[in-house]
This record gives C-alpha cells, sequence and structure tokens, in this order.
C-alpha cells in the first residue's frame, strides 16, 4: 500500500481535515460592522477549539461567509483573515491550511504568511459557475509559489467546483487523469453541489481508480451516516457543515458532535 505524504503532516491515514468557517469581512457584504473584528475573531476561536477539543486531525481556515465569492479576492480579504489566524496561532495545536475563496493565488499568499501546511482550491480547468466564468490558470499559479518560496505547501485541487461546471465536454475521470499527469497534484478533492451536499460514491470510486497513487479527499457533505462508505474509497475528507449545531452551515461547531464523528473515524481506521 502507498504510504502518502497525508501520514506525516497528520499523524494518521485517512485524515479528516475540519473547515473553521469565518465570518464575512471588511468589504464583504454581510460584514457585522457592529461587532468588527473581533466578533470575527471570537466566533473562529470557538470554532477552532471545538473542532481541536473534539479530536480533529487537521484544520482549514476559510472565508465562508464571504457571499457572494471573487475568484479574485480583494486585498482586505486576505489581510483579515492573516489577522484572524495571527490572533489564533497560540491556540493551533494542530496542522492546519487555508483557503481564499475562490483565488488561488491570494491562498498561497496567505499560507506563507501565516506558516500553513496546505491549501485548497480551484486550479485548472474552465467553468460556468453562479459566480460567472470561471477560468484558471495554472501555470501561473505554480510560478508564483515558487516565486515566493512556498513549495512545501501542499496543493488540494478541488476537480468538481461547487456551484459550477465544466465547460468541455470531459468526464471525471478524464479530469482526473489530465489534472494528475499536467499538474502533479498533491491531492484532488472531489465535492457535491455545495457545501454540506453528498459527494456521490460512485464519483469518488471512480476518480479513486483512475488515480491510485494521488491522494483523493471526500470534499463535502461527509457526514456520520455516510462516513464509513466515503472512507472506504477516498484517502480523507474535508468536514464542514457536519461538525455545526443542528448541521446546519451558519451555525457554531458543536464539540459533541465532532467527538461523536471522530470516534467512528478512529474506529473505521482500526
Amino acid at each position: 500500500m502507498t504510504k502518502f505524504w497525508t501520514e506525516d503532516v497528520f499523524g494518521t491515514s485517512k485524515p479528516v481535515i475540519a473547515m473553521c468557517h469565518l465570518n464575512a469581512f471588511p468589504g464583504d457584504p454581510y460584514f457585522d460592522k457592529n461587532g468588527g473584528m473581533k466578533a470575527v475573531i471570537d466566533w473562529a476561536r470557538k470554532d477552532l477549539l471545538a473542532l481541536q477539543n473534539g479530536g480533529v486531525d487537521a484544520v482549514m481556515f476559510s472565508n465562508e461567509f464571504s457571499l457572494p465569492y471573487l475568484t479574485k479576492v480583494k486585498t482586505v480579504t486576505t489581510a483579515s483573515m492573516a489577522r484572524v489566524i495571527g490572533e489564533l496561532m497560540p491556540e493551533i495545536r494542530i496542522p492546519f491550511g487555508v483557503n481564499v475563496l475562490w483565488d488561488p493565488i491570494a491562498s498561497l499568499d496567505l499560507a506563507v504568511s501565516v506558516g500553513a501546511d496546505f491549501i485548497r482550491e480551484i486550479f485548472s480547468g474552465v467553468y460556468s459557475s453562479d459566480f460567472g466564468l470561471w477560468d484558471t490558470n495554472c501555470g501561473e499559479v505554480i510560478r508564483h509559489q515558487h516565486a515566493i518560496s512556498a513549495q512545501s505547501v501542499k496543493l488540494l485541487f478541488n476537480i468538481v467546483p461547487e456551484a459550477a461546471r465544466y465547460l468541455g465536454d470531459r468526464d471525471i475521470v478524464d479530469i482526473a487523469t489530465s489534472t494528475v499527469f499536467n499538474h502533479r497534484p498533491d491531492a484532488l478533492c472531489v465535492s457535491g453541489l455545495t457545501a454540506g451536499a453528498e459527494t456521490d460514491a460512485q464519483t469518488l470510486k471512480l476518480v479513486k481508480e483512475a488515480v491510485p497513487e494521488t491522494i483523493v479527499f471526500a470534499n463535502t457533505g461527509v457526514r456520520l451516516k455516510n462516513v464509513a462508505e466515503q472512507l472506504g474509497i477516498a484517502d480523507g475528507a474535508v468536514v464542514g457543515t457536519t461538525f455545526k449545531v443542528d448541521g446546519i452551515f451558519e451555525n457554531h461547531v458543536d464539540e459533541k458532535r465532532v467527538k461523536i464523528f471522530m470516534d467512528k473515524v478512529k474506529s473505521i481506521r482500526k
């Protein structure tokens, strides 16, 4: 069996990367002007501690509530995320990554500034999306990664972007195979339609079978009732909504839900 880099970084096989969803920032339509950045930091701290205490293997900070998303974010967003993570740094006890939606250059810049282990983004492909025509430039991103000395930052390629469809007439196996050949991703992420929407198990299986030597993550909709099936196929999972109070996207993280979920994951690993 192939030993993946995830075992070195996360200290386990089948790692669970938990999402720490950050509230809207200055410049975002739903920013809490009364609470300001203090409210954003307080919310993030509460969720981070609940995730860590619940036993997740890693955490990924994302500007999830910067809706509607931009494909080239404003500088204030990246700066605000760096402020939040910097304030939380003394309390971060596990490996962490960042995701500046939906801007891979900004994600790399943030990762270097805060010492993140990985980023997740849309690096390749052209899509018709809810955010307009989504045209990526992976070559430019990889060159930027080298220019800022971010080669140690692992790149998680989301090849089924949420709220978007690949413009070319290509199936998921072709996309996965050519992505691995052309870009040498550190991992592929397979998603459902939106955050919290279940990743189709058959699609996940097709991708993993197509690129068996590449790490494949189930990227959305992994929950208690399907985690055994999903981790039976995938090499790990990115989990967000299912850890929230009542499983509702907008709520705080529920530490008890996290612990129950992670106890099941640990039993699956055995």
